[in-house]
């Protein structure tokens, strides 16, 4: 998937796949999440909008389930790590 450079709030990078209806963004903190189902007209809104971050926000994260493709954690650490002694 050919993937888009962006620079908007925490998005780095967006990229769609038409075919399988699969929308893939990087963030800002390395991790690459990947949201199935998602139709060409949200897709094209995204990549076009001059507040994608925003966007991305209202209709896709909360709209769409995320898969984590690579990268951290959302939060960073799992907060259960301190509690099963992991660092």
């Amino acid at each position: 998937m050919e993937m888009k450079k962006i620079n908007s709030g925490k998005l780095r990078a967006i990229g769609y796949d038409a075919c399988a209806r699969l929308l893939q963004v990087q963030l800002d903190d390395g991790s690459t999440l990947q949201y199935g189902g998602v139709g060409e007209e949200a897709w094209r809104r995204l990549a076009g909008s001059a507040a994608a971050w925003s966007f991305y926000r209202d209709n896709i994260e909360e709209e769409f389930a995320a898969k984590r493709a690579s990268g951290k954690p959302a939060g960073g650490a799992n907060p259960l790590d301190a509690l099963f002694g992991k660092s």
